[in-house]
């Protein structure tokens, strides 16, 4: 699976969202200082964000974003569909075609089923993934992670 910077960095800014208490508006200039991102780029990803519904911008001079929802009820899933596009098998299996125009294999093939469970997998993961579930130290978000996806 392939993260795009704007995946990436999107989901950075709603985290400084998600750290904030609820309904605390955060202005852009402070989520921009702390990921070292410029507050252009920092307002582009939330303007996605909020076309999405993941958060909504508040005007004035004291303005800024805020989550739409409780950390715990937005998932990873949700972010990545709405900063950019999860990858399928069929476009896994467009893409490398060798010398002809499509994949020789395209009718019958027995590496599709791989890309198609992990890319399953995947999806499933970032679907049960919440924000919140992202927030603190990466030893604790690591052992989270593992015991509730991992046997």
């Amino acid at each position: 699976m392939k993260i795009t910077s704007q995946e990436e960095y999107g989901l950075r800014c709603l985290l400084q969202l998600a750290r904030s208490a609820q309904d605390q508006i955060v202005q852009v200039k402070e989520i921009a200082g702390k990921e070292g991102l410029s507050s252009a780029y920092v307002e582009k990803l939330l303007r996605l964000l909020a076309k999405s519904g993941l958060v909504h911008s508040v005007r004035g001079v004291k303005g800024g974003y805020v989550l739409n929802r409780p950390p715990s009820s937005v998932t990873l899933g949700e972010v990545i569909r709405a900063l950019g596009t999860v990858q399928t098998t069929s476009k896994i299996c467009g893409q490398f075609t060798g010398q002809e125009l499509t994949c020789v294999h395209f009718s019958d093939c027995g590496i599709r089923s791989v890309w198609s469970g992990l890319t399953q997998y995947i999806q499933n993961f970032m679907d049960h993934t919440t924000l919140d579930s992202l927030l603190g130290k990466e030893f604790v978000v690591s052992e989270r992670l593992t015991k509730r996806f991992l046997p």
